[in-house]
């Protein structure tokens, strides 16, 4: 119980500072790609080591696939992972009321520049590319467990800050889920790109790794 707990409290930080950097102290694109960088760094650094620091199901698939995690727990992972992701918006939109703003934006991932394809091919490469540094940076052959926290932080904050403009750059369903719930419209109806998307990306990086060596011994 202790490690699902703690990837929904995990989560629930990404989420919450991530949103909040976007929302209430309307950060710019560096501003808000350090926010989810730096939440997943400190809660990789503190419940992290309770659970493995997932707090994304794509990572969640990615460490399944590659046999780190049962079936059982991943799917309680991914299920303690959208509870947080919930729990985080609804104190967004909260703090939001408080303030008397408006709630029509909850920091909610959508694509308006470019077409549903184009958003698929850029949240698939770019979660590729963060899972994939996770399985190196936390494997018993190549990881760093000093570092692993910071390395994973960083490379989200670069995912990030690269494609915002793109497609909000989500790389994490249960981020996408619970503002594209609460806001509706486009973000709604485009989740799916946000869930098909970074499963892809995980599900490919584990192959990758493990055909480069992260899970030797």
């Amino acid at each position: 119980m202790r490690k699902y707990i703690s990837e929904l409290i995990g989560t629930f930080v990404l989420v919450f500072v991530g949103t909040a950097a976007v929302t209430i102290a309307h950060a710019n694109v560096v501003g808000i790609g350090l926010a989810f960088g730096l939440a997943v760094t400190i809660m990789a650094y503190s419940v992290g080591a309770i659970s493995g620091g997932h707090f994304n199901p794509a990572v969640t698939l990615g460490m399944w696939i590659n046999k780190r995690i049962s079936g059982a727990d991943a799917v309680y992972y991914v299920i303690s992972q959208f509870i947080g992701a919930v729990l985080a918006s609804g104190m967004v939109k909260y703090f939001l009321s408080a303030m008397g703003a408006s709630t029509a934006n909850l920091g909610q991932t959508d694509f308006t520049k470019i077409s549903a394809f184009p958003a698929l091919v850029t949240e698939a490469l770019v979660t590729f590319l963060f899972v994939l540094v996770i399985l190196f940076v936390t494997s018993k052959q190549y990881g760093n467990a000093s570092f692993a926290g910071l390395i994973i932080g960083l490379t989200l904050a670069l995912m990030i800050i690269a494609t915002l403009n793109l497609t909000g750059g989500s790389l994490n369903p249960a981020r996408s889920f619970e503002p594209a719930i609460l806001v509706g419209g486009s973000a709604l109806s485009h989740f799916w790109v946000y869930v098909v998307a970074p499963l892809v990306g995980g599900a490919v990086a584990a192959v990758v790794a493990k055909a480069l060596g992260s899970e030797a011994e």
